[in-house]
């Protein structure tokens, strides 16, 4: 009797793809959208391996130059990787969040992406004139600064500075790895309204490549935002950057009557 497999990962049900060949829609692109979504919705998970370009092809009836399209415009993406003597391998999903007043966490959490947080920073310090401007209160006067390095399946996502007035709630770094600044905010009886936001890009720095896992030049995402509560106060601000391979911003545009 053959050696017993104790330790091997049990197959899960293959994905399955279909095209539609009376749409104008090109067939490679069809495939990379099913692929893409299959691995936003965790059909594919992080780590799975897809089946080599011949399986694919002959499964679906398409020739190999197409299947080899549509997995290199998702390597493209850096959602594929292909790893010699392994094949291609999903790499993770790009986090798509929606431009409204949540959190990053609750927003990762609610994508199934398991987002963790390492505080890096934790401490009171004197409010420059930017955060002393966005917060509403003297320069100079007690903020609290916090600096967060969020991650979703062991892989950092982003770094989150935010500036909080002093005394506003209990900030201890064990409660910040845990969950969400705004699930604290909440928690503490601070009813979130309204915010200021403005999102831009740059390229990162040779520091904040390394702390995110990109090469210094890397494209980053930025976002800068004030948060008020219901009374109109300001409760925190915020100076974040995300790594544009893996976050993206969602908008919803309407015509103005």
């Amino acid at each position: 009797m053959g050696k017993r497999a104790t330790d091997s990962k049990v197959a899960e049900r293959p994905v399955q793809f279909s095209v539609d060949r009376s749409s104008p829609v090109p067939l490679y692109f069809q495939l990379s959208q099913q692929l893409e979504a299959a691995i936003e919705t965790g059909g594919l998970a992080p780590g799975s391996l897809l089946g080599n370009e011949i399986e694919l092809a002959g499964r679906l009836g398409l020739s190999r130059p197409t299947v080899r399209q549509a997995i290199q415009s998702l390597v493209d993406k850096g959602l594929l990787v292909r790893r010699r003597g392994i094949g291609t391998q999903v790499v993770h999903s790009q986090v798509k969040r929606p431009l409204e007043l949540s959190s990053l966490y609750d927003d990762l959490e609610a994508a199934g992406q398991k987002p963790a947080t390492r505080v890096l920073l934790n401490t009171t310090t004197e409010a420059t004139a930017e955060v002393a401007a966005a917060l509403g209160i003297a320069e100079g006067a007690d903020v609290v600064r916090v600096e967060r390095l969020r991650l979703t399946h062991g892989e950092p996502v982003a770094h989150l500075c935010n500036h909080l007035p002093a005394g506003l709630l209990d900030l201890r770094t064990e409660r910040l790895e845990e969950t969400g600044l705004y699930r604290l905010m909440r928690a503490a009886g601070i009813t979130l309204h309204s915010a200021r936001q403005a999102v831009g890009a740059r390229a990162a720095t040779a520091e904040e490549g390394e702390r995110l896992g990109e090469p210094e030049g890397a494209p980053l995402l930025t976002m800068q935002r004030t948060t008020f509560d219901d009374t109109g106060r300001a409760v925190e601000f915020g100076s974040h950057v995300y790594r544009a391979s893996r976050y993206a911003f969602e908008f919803q545009l309407l015509v103005r009557p």
